[in-house]
């Protein structure tokens, strides 16, 4: 097994969703290292050798799309954070509340396109792809703007705000119905004088399995839950076989997602992070480049002068 998968099975097994590594295991994956380059001649003479880039997405990508990221100060929907709604107990306790959420956020993303950094990136794949060149994109995001954009080689390690998943029998499909049932048209205003709507179980979203009709949830993963084994398994995959790396708008605070790009640096592959600010493990990185991702990502991914186009 190699090294990524024996830390990374190690960590999710114990780690949620969410959850942030205590001290302890920051420092265990510190690497010592130069302060990273910001040089992009630099970055761009190892982006004309990789052949296989893996890149790490997280809400910062999508800011420039303005999508609300409910976190952190004054990232309330009505009186509640994220946190306190996107948990199995939120939605035991009232499903209607969290569907209402979601409902809202769904409407919002579906008034929502790429940016110039979704686009590079589907643009970069689809080029690089003619090359014999591979290009995925591991993405915290569930607002399938990647998808939108156009990428076709995506790992969405916490689901899509666009499926659903029925809580009897399992069942997990797209759904991007404006509304998504009858009963939440109009519904989910994020005002917090607005009353909850109290809409019965029956009418909220239903399975349509044959002779199902469970209610259905968003097929996100919530705090407290594991992320899906299946897709770990796949990007630890791609992971394993990539020769470059790049972190793209996320805080690297989230485990297990920011160990992920440090892992791949500790054998040796070229990361470089794009981001607002410097992260926490910023300095474990070869490349770092400040400011909107919208405006640093697309010179980074467009066509070099030694690429051969068929």
């Amino acid at each position: 097994m190699c090294l990524f998968q024996f830390t990374a099975r190690r960590l999710v097994s114990r780690a949620h969703c969410g959850l942030k590594a205590s001290s302890s295991k920051k420092q265990k994956f510190c690497l010592e290292m130069a302060r990273p380059s910001s040089n992009m001649a630099d970055f761009r003479e190892v982006f004309a050798k990789a052949k296989h880039i893996a890149i790490i997405t997280g809400a910062g990508v999508s800011a420039e799309s303005g999508v609300p990221t409910f976190r952190g100060a004054g990232g309330f929907w009505r009186k509640w954070q994220a946190q306190e709604l996107a948990t199995p107990g939120a939605f035991a306790r009232n499903p209607s509340r969290v569907w209402e959420f979601y409902h809202y956020r769904r409407e919002v993303m579906l008034s929502k396109h790429p940016n110039p950094a979704h686009l590079a990136i589907a643009e970069c794949e689809k080029r690089l792809s003619k090359q014999g060149r591979s290009v995925v994109v591991i993405t915290q995001n569930i607002d399938e703007l990647h998808r939108k954009a156009g990428t076709k080689h995506l790992l969405e390690i916490h689901g899509s705000l666009f499926k659903t998943r029925c809580t009897s029998c399992g069942n997990v499909a797209a759904n991007y119905r404006s509304p998504i049932c009858p009963a939440l048209a109009g519904k989910g205003a994020p005002d917090p004088d607005t009353e909850d709507a109290a809409i019965p179980v029956e009418e909220l979203p239903q399975c349509e399995e044959d002779g199902c009709n469970g209610l259905l949830r968003p097929h996100v993963v919530w705090f407290g839950e594991a992320l899906d084994p299946g897709v770990l398994t796949a990007v630890e995959k791609e992971l394993d076989i990539c020769d470059l790396c790049l972190v793209v708008g996320t805080s690297s605070v989230v485990y297990p997602a920011a160990m992920f790009a440090p892992q791949v640096s500790a054998r040796g592959v070229p990361v470089a992070e794009f981001n607002m600010e410097p992260t926490p493990a910023t300095n474990r990185f070869r490349f770092h480049f400040p400011g909107p991702c919208g405006t640093t990502l697309p010179p980074a991914l467009a066509r070099h002068e030694t690429e051969i186009i068929s």
